[in-house]
Parts: C-alpha cells; sequence; structure tokens
C-alpha cells in the first residue's frame, strides 16, 4: 500500500503512542481487551487517553462478543485487542463470528518482533494468515509510520459497503520504534469501491415486477438494519401492501405488531412466513442470502416464485439463487429509489390485486399462530418465561441470546417493535455469545435495559465476563434457560436419534449453583421454578440497576422448539408439532 505523504511539520510518536492517537482520531469510544506480552507497548500511552476507555475483559473471546455487541447495538464500530499468540487465536471465533453477521470490527492484536516472525517464537500466532478466510481485510504493519492510515482504512473498510472485521497485526518492535505522525486526509483504497447507488434501470424493473405478482412477500435480512434502513422499509412495505417476512438476524427492522408482518421465516420460522415464501410468485429480497436455515433444501424452496435480489454485496447476487432482478447496492438508497419507481408505476394504473393473496396468508396465519403447551410434569415453559420477560422489560429494552433453543424462543416469544434491539449469533452461531455481547451493548447503550437471555450450556462458556460487568459497572441482566442440557441437541436426539441422549445432560440444575455463582462474581442472583413466581422474579431483577442480576429460571428439558423445518429437507415438509405430517400440502397451493 502506497503511503500518504505527510504534512509538514510532522510529530513524532512511538508506534504506540501512534495506534492510540489512531483511535481517538478515528472516534472509538471502547476498547475490549487484554494486555500480553506482544501488546503490552500500546497499554502504556492507552493509560493516559481521555477519550478512549479500557474494559479489561476475563477473557479475549469475550473481548470479542464484546465488540460485536457494541457494534450492532450502536451501528459504530467495535474495537477488540489482544496480544501475540493465544491472544490472537482466542479472538477468531468472535471474528468468524463477526465475519457471519456483517458486524463492524476492528481487531488490533500485538505480534512477535518483526525479526522473530517465522521463527516459531514464543506466543506466535500468524494471525493474519489465520484469519484471512474470515476477515473482509487484515494488515500486518510494517512500518511505524503506516499506523495512523492502516487504523484510517482498517476502520473505514470496516463500517463501508458490507461491514466487517478488520484486523491489525502490530509487530512489538513497531509498536516501540518512533517516527512521524500524519493523519490522512483521503484514503487511497485501490480495488475498494462499494456501490451504494442502485441501478435505475434494475429499479424500473424491479418496481414493474413488484407491481405485476399476485403473491409477492417481501424478505427481510439483516441488510436492512446494517443500512439503517428500517423506515425505508416501513414506507415500501406500507405503500405495496405486501406481506413482509424478517429473518433472524432482521428482527426489529419491522414492528411485529404490524399486520403485513407475517414473523420469521426458516427452520423455526412461523408457518405463514415459510408458507408465503413457498407459494410466492414474487420474493423481493432486501439484504438477506438466502442462507440455509431459511430456505431448507435449496433445490425446492420458492419454486415459483421470480427474484428480486439487492444487496451490496455483490458476491451475495446469484450465489444460492439466481436472482431475476440484481440489484447492487445499499439497501437504504435501494429501498427509497423502490418507493418512488413503485409509485410512478402505481400512477400509471398498474397495479395488481393481492386481496386473494392476503386470504391465504390470513388463513394460515389464523390456522397455525404460534404457541406452545405448559409442561404436563408441572415444570416451567421456558417460553413461558421468555414471553413475560420481553412483556415486562418492554420493547425498548436490548435482548441478546446465546444459542440453542432459548435463542429460538426469545426470536419467537418476545415482540420486537425497533430496530436494533435483538442481538444474536446468526450464521455462525456461536454458542456463548449472549454474556459478553450483552455487556458491549449495555456499554454502548448505557441508558437501555440489557436482558442477555441465555442457555445453561451457553453460559457456562463465558460467564466469566460478568466479574467484568461487576468490576465496570455494567448492570446487565441475565436470564439462564435452565433445561439442565444442551436443549437443541437433545431435541434433534429426541426427534432423529430415537431419544438416545449421548452426551448433553449437563446437570446444571444441580452443578454449578447458578445464584451462588453470580454472587461469587459480584452480581444479584435470583432463582425461579415456578410459574406463579415468574413475573415477581423478572420485576425484582428489574428493579436493580446497579449491579448485574443473574436469575436462574429452573424449567423442563423435554420442551420443543416449533414449528421446525429438519435440516436438508424443504420448507414443504414444516412441522407444527412432534410426530405430525407436514402442515400443509398441495391442496393450499
Amino acid at each position: 500500500m502506497a503511503r500518504p505523504e505527510p504534512p509538514h511539520p510532522q510529530e513524532t510518536l512511538t508506534g504506540a503512542q501512534a495506534l492510540v492517537r489512531s483511535l481517538e482520531r478515528v472516534g472509538a469510544e471502547v476498547v475490549f481487551g487484554i494486555p500480553g506480552g506482544a501488546i503490552l507497548p500500546a497499554y502504556d500511552p492507552l493509560f493516559d487517553s481521555k477519550t478512549v476507555r479500557h474494559i479489561l475483559v476475563r477473557h479475549e473471546q469475550g473481548g470479542g462478543h464484546a465488540a460485536e455487541g457494541y457494534a450492532q447495538a450502536t451501528g459504530k464500530v467495535g474495537v477488540c485487542m489482544a496480544t501475540s499468540g493465544p491472544g490472537a487465536t482466542n479472538l477468531v471465533t468472535p471474528i468468524a463470528d463477526a465475519y457471519m453477521d456483517s458486524v463492524p470490527m476492528v481487531a488490533i492484536t500485538g505480534q512477535v518482533p518483526s525479526a522473530a516472525i517465522g521463527t516459531d517464537a514464543f506466543q506466535e500466532a500468524d494471525i493474519v494468515g489465520i484469519t484471512m478466510p474470515i476477515t473482509k481485510h487484515n494488515f500486518l504493519v510494517q512500518h511505524v509510520e503506516d499506523i495512523p492510515h492502516t487504523m484510517a482504512a482498517a476502520f473505514h473498510l470496516a463500517a463501508t459497503g458490507r461491514p466487517g472485521p478488520v484486523l491489525v497485526d502490530l509487530p512489538k518492535d513497531i509498536l516501540q520504534a518512533s517516527g512521524p505522525f500524519s493523519w490522512p486526509t483521503t484514503l487511497d483504497l485501490p480495488g475498494y469501491r462499494p456501490t451504494s447507488r442502485p441501478h435505475a434501470k434494475q429499479i424500473r424493473e424491479a418496481a414493474r415486477l413488484i407491481a405485476s405478482a399476485s403473491r409477492p412477500v417481501l424478505y427481510v435480512g439483516g441488510g436492512v438494519l446494517k443500512a439503517r434502513a428500517s423506515a425505508e422499509l416501513r414506507t415500501l412495505a406500507e405503500l405495496t401492501g405486501i406481506p413482509l417476512v424478517t429473518t433472524l438476524m432482521a428482527r426489529g427492522a419491522f414492528p411485529d405488531s404490524h399486520r403485513q408482518h407475517l414473523g420469521m421465516p426458516g427452520m423455526h420460522g412461523t408457518v405463514a412466513a415459510v408458507t408465503a415464501l413457498q407459494k410466492a410468485d414474487l420474493l423481493i429480497t432486501l439484504g438477506a442470502r438466502f442462507d440455509d436455515r431459511v430456505t431448507g433444501k435449496l433445490s425446492s424452496f420458492a419454486p415459483h416464485a421470480a427474484i428480486i435480489h439487492a444487496d451490496i454485496d455483490p458476491a451475495e447476487i446469484g450465489k444460492n439463487r439466481a436472482a431475476d432482478v440484481p440489484i447492487v447496492g445499499d439497501c437504504r438508497e435501494t429501498i427509497a429509489d423502490l418507493v418512488v419507481a413503485v409509485q410512478e408505476v402505481y400512477n400509471s394504473g398498474s397495479r395488481a390485486d393481492i386481496t386473494g393473496w392476503w386470504r391465504q396468508v390470513d388463513g394460515w396465519r389464523r390456522t397455525y399462530p404460534l404457541g406452545y403447551e405448559d409442561p404436563p410434569d408441572g415444570s416451567l415453559a421456558p417460553q413461558h418465561v421468555i414471553r413475560r420477560i420481553g412483556s415486562i422489560a418492554g420493547p425498548e429494552a436490548i435482548y441478546v441470546s446465546g444459542v440453542g433453543q432459548h435463542q429460538m424462543w426469545a426470536s419467537q416469544f418476545i415482540s420486537y417493535e425497533n430496530p436494533y434491539t435483538w442481538l444474536n449469533s446468526g450464521g455462525a452461531g456461536t454458542m456463548g455469545y449472549a454474556v459478553p455481547a450483552a455487556m458491549g451493548a449495555k456499554v454502548g447503550r448505557p441508558e437501555a435495559t440489557v436482558w442477555a437471555i441465555d442457555g445453561d450450556g451457553c453460559f457456562q462458556m463465558t460467564n466469566q465476563e460478568l466479574v467484568t460487568c461487576a468490576m465496570e459497572g455494567i448492570p446487565i441482566k441475565v436470564a439462564i434457560i435452565n433445561n439442565g442440557n444442551l436443549g437443541m441437541v437433545r431435541q434433534w436426539q429426541t426427534l432423529f436419534y430415537e431419544g438416545r441422549y449421548s452426551n448433553t445432560n449437563l446437570n446444571s440444575k444441580r452443578i454449578p449453583d447458578f445464584v451462588k455463582l453470580a454472587d461469587a462474581m459480584g452480581c444479584v442472583g435470583l432463582r425461579c421454578e415456578s410459574k406463579d413466581e415468574v413475573d415477581a422474579t423478572i420485576e425484582k431483577a428489574m428493579a436493580i440497576d446497579d449491579l448485574p442480576v443473574v436469575v436462574d429460571f429452573v424449567v423442563g428439558e423435554d420442551a420443543m422448539v416449533w414449528p421446525m423445518v429438519a435440516a436438508g429437507t424443504s420448507n414443504d415438509e414444516i412441522l407444527a408439532a412432534r410426530d405430525t405430517r407436514p402442515v400443509w400440502g398441495e391442496d393450499d397451493v
């Protein structure tokens, strides 16, 4: 990369000072990290920074997920920092997670001194090579004077186009060396020219299809949230009157209470959402990527539908499903242009009647609403717990989930009315995401109530970050949906492995005692085991605002997530309950 010509006079700084100065210049507010040998020079000037807060996490993975949560809740670039070797490799999981979910993040790692690279030096790892497939871009800084330009480029790359993680690897000798500090006035990044403005011809063709379709569906993905396009989406939806679905990564992009919203599609989506996609004659796909958890068996997905596919990443267009109208561009600009173009077509007198389509859709919605039954053994229903948390905390709260059954129930039984109130690990499905991501979200949005909805399995992977929360004054609330098992794996064993529960019983109802563990980590620990205690327990947790709160909700172990499309099968085979036949057939077309 060509280095920009510095202005005169030049300020001379160490590489470590240049790094901290760069963080200040890009507006970084917080860094989640842990010091170690190779990155240690950076921690000395960081100690003196008046604008960059450092939060000392208990594990680098927690720091990475906290940076993700901060980014997802605020829309800003999250920052995490680790030393070389194991410090850097502990960031691999959150980096991969951020890459899958398009989260803007900059990971800063220390590296062994330049002369030692390639010698298998103490705590050496080729983190640039390791993370190349899971970063939007990464840098190994080789000259101290390159630090300002590299950091400016890293933040620009992370935040623009399709957002994603960028890694900056800094050898220890570069951090210790001195050189001129020159902040770039412009960024020259050859080959990086993300397209934000959609092509007008494609917009016009999309508008024509929208106006002529008799069974259209708006298929909304996380790209709409990344583009801050929720207001534009609502305008388009209400203009067209078309049924709308939001993927797991798009929950909150459109109000759940809106009549046009059919809910979430996919493996555990609503019957109405899944069915509408299958029976549609047009999918208006906005910032979604035809993920396998949405499509089921790809060859049988939406077989009668023409496809409009809008995405800022041209690599997604046609990757899984051929697009009849491909649109490369920022979702906010694309949707705004579609509103104008569709209105023009409507004004010309061309608009299909979709009232019959709505009769079908409403029929599916009435016949197969989301629901659950209380366990016959009298144990606490996990769905009830999550539904009551959503009702009591309300739509302004931020909900962060781990991965598994509790994630699906949280996506189903909490009503999301506002964008950026639902954070989860979608693409990577990372257990252990919830607690540190909730910590990051609370740091970024301190005024908001933040609930981590976690499972007993997920919680035991990263709960050490509750110590960070207690020490740093980050009062998140954690609901452990404690069924004593790896619940989603157990559900699959029930359905597909004849109830052979191989290594899924965690015995978490006995060990550890989550209330005592919470107390030991400086938090308030509560326990709830019966339905009549649920509301009072949640309200007690809500009343505590100066300490983290952990609530152990002891629930039944046999509850399952329904509806369900089994992995690898067609969405035509969606099941509403165990051992049922598909909930609809060819007669419903």
